[in-house]
């Protein structure tokens, strides 16, 4: 690329409009985010309101106060637990992207290998997790976080293998015959056609693949059972239920909740910033 290739690039990401504070308001008070606040809180005041009229003891269901209350004073245990399956969630999360997509690269280079193979893919899909992991953490019963890395990882693998393949085999075949009309290698195709176009698919079972690995990694711990320092949030809503400490125990499953809206709401937001400028699904339109 040579100079005059650069300097009208420079000037088009200069030109870019700068999203300012008002634009930032305005798109925080939005309806698509007040709308669900809303809910969510007459959703709580009913719950809190029931609770009380009914005189429903705390052990049976307790109010969204007192879950309030025992989450802060139960805070400097919950956390490190919080901490622990979120570490088990990104570790599976991001070997699920990185083994996701080489597989479906591999899988778009021949039809006889995704054919012969992508069966299996399935079958890590459909095989419940909660029959699975005993075995997988017996074999590594000497790294129980690996055992519950690859649990978490074998749930959240198929969306992405699935989604991006999908991307890959959906390149407009008018496109791909001029690139073979200029000679391009298979690696140009790819890198420069097929990768571009699978994009919304990809960042599609992202989304779907981020809560599946944080619930992968929350069944993972209920079947291993872990605890001492290593236990995870699961530990902790186990302990809870046997000592009949229901608050707590909704506090737990409130930081699970919280921490799988967040996964969520960050993915969407890196989907939408990696697709506003080109992509119909993503492009704001004025009507």
């Amino acid at each position: 690329m040579d100079i005059q290739q650069v300097t009208p690039l420079k000037r088009r990401i200069q030109s870019r409009p700068r999203v300012s504070s008002a634009q930032l308001l305005r798109r925080i008070t939005s309806i698509e985010v007040i709308a669900p606040v809303i809910v969510g809180i007459v959703l709580l005041l009913t719950w809190e309101i029931l609770v009380r009229i009914t005189n429903t003891p705390p052990y049976l269901l307790p109010g969204p106060l007192l879950i309030g209350q025992t989450l802060i004073k139960d805070w400097g245990e919950l956390l490190p637990s919080l901490l622990i399956t979120l570490k088990i969630t990104i570790a599976a999360f991001t070997a699920a992207i990185v083994l996701g997509v080489l597989v479906a690269i591999l899988f778009v280079q021949s039809k006889w290998i995704e054919r012969s193979f992508f069966p299996y893919a399935v079958l890590l899909q459909t095989t419940p997790i909660v029959a699975v992991a005993p075995l997988i953490i017996l074999w590594l019963k000497n790294n129980t976080f690996a055992a519950l890395v690859i649990c978490a990882w074998i749930v959240a693998f198929f969306p992405i293998v699935s989604n991006t393949v999908m991307g890959l085999n959906s390149t407009d075949h008018n496109l791909l015959n001029l690139f073979q009309i200029y000679r391009a290698s298979r690696w140009q195709t790819l890198f420069y056609m097929r990768l571009p176009n699978a994009m919304p698919y990809f960042l599609s079972g992202l989304r779907i693949s981020g809560g599946l690995s944080l619930i992968g990694a929350v069944v993972a711990e209920f079947v291993a059972g872990t605890g001492g320092t290593e236990s995870g949030l699961a530990y902790q809503i186990l302990m809870a239920g046997y000592n009949l400490q229901i608050p707590r125990m909704f506090a737990s499953l409130f930081l699970i909740a919280l921490s799988g809206i967040a996964i969520f709401v960050l993915l969407t937001v890196l989907s939408n910033a990696l697709l506003k400028n080109w992509h119909e699904s993503a492009v704001r339109r004025e009507n």
